[in-house]
């Protein structure tokens, strides 16, 4: 642990003696700091940072993940159940209540097998946690078990699939960690569950974390950026047509024809077929700036300046910065989802060392200080 790494003493002493509820406690912690940011050598932009995260192959060393379907809507008369399939790691059912357990979220069009989701989750398993790696509803090829498509408001399936393993394993402490649009869903649902936060969720993590919508899809249309706004929409759009195919009677495929833009398939897709009365009625009712203020769990949120297109509004940097449960670590560089940093050069085989992946090690050591 870092020097300047500061682990609240009340969070220290709750985890230690097992007595006690982090997040029921009555007022906020101390504020988390950790090592500052400083990018690796030749990745000193945000699009160098976004474009290397983001292709660096990772080496797992993970056991092979138990995959399980948890029903996030239930089936009616005019359409099927809708199920999220979680690639699990669960220690021995002997101590696995006690161990802290960590899950996991992807960002727009990625899956429980995005490099961040491998890297986060090798790291957390060896220190000894278990990990819940959740897709939304149609990722990682699981498009035949909903009939709807998904979107970055749908903060209700992680809530349910957390009750699920709290209830199921006996959970005692559990953190949830979301990249990018996952990100948002999980502020969004701390935010919303407010007072009513489940006593097992102990701290919540946003990395990058699209939290406003509009501003977000507004920057992707913008510059370099269309490069991203292309590879986000040729997935989009392919993945719609394969609803199409799997649901010809709830798609018209005629709908993605033309589309040029992320707030297009928002306006023509996305809203139409999500309940929502447009792209802009989308984005003010699922971004996760409404209701910031409500978070009362220990928070951090990790952003960099020079994210390409996550940015972060004045109000919403106010909103983050005002609410005592929430840390907002906001470094200069680090590009959207990539703080690739200088690995240490010291020899240690603590999985709290830094290997260059800031994001990471930062994170894990806020989980364990609220543990």
């Amino acid at each position: 642990m870092s020097e300047t790494e500061q682990v609240p003493e009340e969070a220290a002493e709750t985890s230690a003696n097992g007595k006690g509820n982090v997040a029921r406690r009555a007022t906020p912690p101390a504020r988390f700091s950790a090592e500052p940011f400083s990018p690796r050598l030749f990745l000193g932009n945000g699009h160098l940072q976004t474009i290397a995260g983001n292709f660096l192959s990772r080496i797992s060393r993970l056991p092979p993940a138990v995959p399980e379907l948890v029903e996030v809507s239930p089936a009616s008369d005019s359409q099927i159940a809708s199920k999220v399939l979680c690639d699990c790691l669960w220690h021995p059912e002997g101590v696995r209540p006690k161990r802290p357990t960590v899950i996991l979220v992807h960002g727009l069009e990625g899956s429980s097998e995005s490099q961040y989701m491998i890297g986060n989750a090798n790291k957390m398993w060896l220190a000894g946690y278990n990990v819940v790696r959740m897709n939304m509803r149609n990722c990682g090829e699981t498009e035949r078990l909903s009939p709807t498509l998904y979107h970055s408001g749908m903060s209700d399936d992680i809530g349910i699939v957390l009750r699920h393993f709290i209830a199921r394993e006996r959970l005692q402490s559990v953190a949830l960690v979301g990249y990018s649009m996952g990100g948002n869903l999980v502020l969004k649902l701390t935010g919303e569950l407010g007072a009513e936060v489940p006593s097992q969720l102990h701290s919540v993590v946003a990395i990058s974390p699209s939290i406003d919508l509009a501003a977000s899809s507004d920057a992707l249309h913008r510059g370099l950026n269309r490069l991203y706004e292309r590879r986000f929409l040729r997935r989009l759009i392919r993945r719609f047509r394969l609803k199409v195919s799997l649901f010809p009677r709830a798609y018209d495929a005629r709908r993605v024809v033309g589309v040029g833009s992320l707030r297009e398939y928002d306006q023509r897709i996305t809203a139409l077929y999500s309940g929502f009365a447009s792209a802009d009625d989308y984005y003010a009712r699922a971004s996760a700036v409404r209701v910031l203020d409500r978070v009362a769990v220990p928070t951090l949120v990790l952003h960099a300046e020079d994210d390409p297109f996550v940015p972060l509004e004045p109000e919403t940097r106010a909103a983050l910065n005002t609410n005592p449960w929430i840390t907002l670590l906001a470094s200069q560089h680090g590009g959207h989802c990539a703080f690739l940093a200088r690995p240490s050069l010291a020899k240690s085989d603590s999985v709290y060392k830094d290997d260059g992946y800031w994001a990471e090690t930062t994170l894990l050591r806020f989980i364990r200080a609220y543990a």
